[in-house]
């Protein structure tokens, strides 16, 4: 067997001299070829007796996807899921997920399985609670490699805080700025590869971290490719990855599965940072089912159909959805394609058949099934003690209350306005609204950017209704910088066409808008067309295609993110304060014990469907 990567993780740290340089062109130069970075062997977990001696050998793949540094259950509407009955209604699912239980499920899972791998499709920090992002996600990557995490692809949120800062999370070392956390503890880096196969220097082509990665056991080989979605640059910071370039994801895996079957690896599984959107937003929906309406769509059916026959499965991520279907390779034979929802409360249990005498794996005895992480097992003690600890040093700035709410001010996912999109929009309307402060008349927030509810219940020793630091921080993790912007009436229309049209129209990503801002969409319709243009107004007054508004949004908007290019030709940009700090302050000045902010109404956005 091979060496097992936890305990030689110093040879495939590969990043490791370039984490010092002063830029990302500089940091990806250093890099070794393609070649040298991928030839990496790890050894399994060795659960259970060493059974499988025979020609065929089953693997047991775990996975999970878009962790995004939860590693305190999950409030609210992040932790629930729906369960379809075998009637066809649905029914709710309340407190799943928490890294607490998700090691414990994971740890039961293994059992008996001598051939077990554990691996990710991406987004396990960035967009994190407190608890994990005030320490720049150290706690969570402390976590995952308690879990016996094995190897995981990069998702488009590891680039939050830019090259650099992955690289400290592959390699350690303490915070170039804030130094180390805990007294006489340096931060030991992840015990698991990331892989990050499409993500090369511009200039050298050579790749910013290892492409591929090799599980080994007793003769049993599987290789594993990772990528994220090939529009990251479209929705991270542009400075973070200024001298990176993001390749197609389908020629990157074909690529790479070339590679690895010329070393002997015929076992191939794709991590890949990119998904799909089942018919149905229940974890057991079987998106197998044929008719009408049924199955799935999205940016991974045309990957999913264009990879390699090379490669046996594909574990993806970024869309928060539950799925284990079958999607056709390009020579028509059936591959399984899984994702695990979000915020671990799901993981994906995966029987990969290798056969011994070929090398690879009996695709027609595959199978995939996601399992629920409930809460009603015995949470793993060493990730209690791991969370109290760095609990205790958040809890200072993480308990201190910053306002009241009267009930639940939710953020459901399959709503086009969301009440607490609303309250955040209104929020940064208000603190960028004085002249000095950028004069804003209406404001605009990414649906993207609000990572959870606000939950009347309290979470600790504050009280119902009470808002923490804590809390406010988990619903905006990203510390955005606030400006506003000098906009036509024109271009103001097209940003709302944008939301469900070009790289948005199959998904929409519809803007949450302050108060005093209505309009109606038409999803009849297809397209940029769905935005009725005449009911566009502002303070009941229509807008006027040649005036100029002032409009407050956070950087990633006005930069152009989420496929909002127009509001990249804003003019007379104005800085203020980050969007956690305006919402704090709003939270302060409209609530208190006696009089809590009620729930808002989301009627700004009439919606025909």
């Amino acid at each position: 067997m091979a060496a097992t990567p936890r305990k030689n993780k110093t040879a495939r740290r590969i990043l490791a001299a370039g984490a010092g340089l002063v830029t990302v062109g500089a940091l990806v130069a250093a890099m070794p070829s393609a070649g040298a970075a991928g030839d990496r062997t790890g050894g399994g977990h060795g659960h259970g007796h060493d059974k499988g001696q025979g020609r065929l050998v089953d693997v047991q793949l775990l996975s999970f996807n878009d962790l995004h540094g939860n590693l305190e259950p999950p409030t609210g509407s992040s932790g629930r899921l729906t369960h379809l009955n075998e009637d066809g209604t649905t029914r709710t699912i309340e407190g799943v997920g928490g890294v607490e239980y998700l090691a414990t499920h994971l740890r039961q899972a293994r059992q008996g399985h001598p051939y077990s791998i554990t691996a990710a499709a991406g987004d396990m920090i960035g967009a994190s609670p407190l608890v994990s992002g005030l320490f720049h996600d150290e706690p969570t990557i402390e976590a995952l490699n308690r879990l016996d995490l094995d190897v995981t692809s990069v998702g488009n949120h590891e680039f939050d805080e830019g090259a650099r800062e992955l690289a400290r999370m592959q390699n350690g070392g303490c915070h170039p700025t804030e130094g180390c956390f805990e007294k006489g503890k340096r931060f030991r880096g992840a015990d698991f590869p990331y892989l990050a196969a499409n993500v090369t220097n511009e200039k050298s082509g050579k790749p910013l971290l290892d492409p591929y990665f090799v599980w080994e056991r007793n003769g049993v080989r599987i290789g594993f490719i990772g990528v994220t979605l090939e529009g990251t640059a479209d929705i991270v910071s542009a400075e973070g990855i200024k001298g990176l370039k993001f390749g197609d994801e389908v020629e990157t895996i074909n690529k790479y599965a070339k590679v690895l079957e010329r070393k002997g690896v015929k076992s191939i599984v794709a991590l890949l940072h990119e998904g799909g959107l089942p018919a149905s937003g229940a974890y057991n929906y079987d998106c197998d089912s044929p008719g009408p309406g049924n199955g799935i769509s999205g940016p991974i059916v045309d990957i999913a159909k264009n990879v390699s026959p090379q490669v046996d499965a594909l574990v993806t991520g970024h869309t928060h959805q539950a799925y284990a279907c079958t999607i056709p390779d390009p020579a028509g034979k059936p591959r399984t394609v899984t994702s695990a929802a979000s915020f671990g409360r799901l993981y994906t249990d995966t029987t990969l058949t290798y056969d011994r005498r070929t090398k690879d794996i009996v695709r027609t005895a595959v199978a995939s099934a996601n399992h629920v992480v409930t809460r009603d097992v015995k949470p793993a003690g060493d990730m209690t003690k791991l969370i109290d600890r760095w609990k205790t040093l958040a809890a200072p700035i993480a308990n201190r209350p910053v306002g009241h709410i009267a009930a639940d001010i939710e953020n459901p996912a399959d709503a086009y306005e969301k009440p607490l999109g609303d309250l955040i929009a209104d929020a940064q309307l208000e603190g960028m609204a004085p002249a000095d402060k950028g004069g804003a008349q209406l404001a605009l927030m990414n649906p993207g950017g609000i990572r959870a509810p606000l939950s009347h219940k309290a979470s600790g020793a504050e009280g119902d209704g009470v808002v923490t630091y804590g809390e406010a921080y988990t619903v905006q993790p990203f510390t955005n910088m606030m400006t506003a912007v000098d906009l036509t009436g024109a271009q103001l229309v097209t940003t709302l066409q944008q939301q469900v049209s070009g790289p948005n129209q199959a998904a929409p990503k519809i803007l949450q808008v302050s108060k005093g801002f209505t309009y109606t969409l038409d999803m009849t319709k297809t397209g940029a067309d769905r935005v009725v243009v005449s009911s566009v107004r502002l303070n009941g007054e229509p807008i006027d295609p040649a005036k100029t508004y002032r409009v407050a949004m956070n950087e990633f908007l006005s930069g152009g993110g989420d496929g909002f290019t127009v509001l990249k030709e804003h003019k007379n940009k104005l800085v203020g304060a980050s969007d956690l700090d305006m919402f704090t302050a709003y939270l302060a000045a409209h609530s208190s014990a006696s009089a809590p902010l009620p729930v808002p109404a989301a009627d700004r956005i009439t919606v025909i469907k």
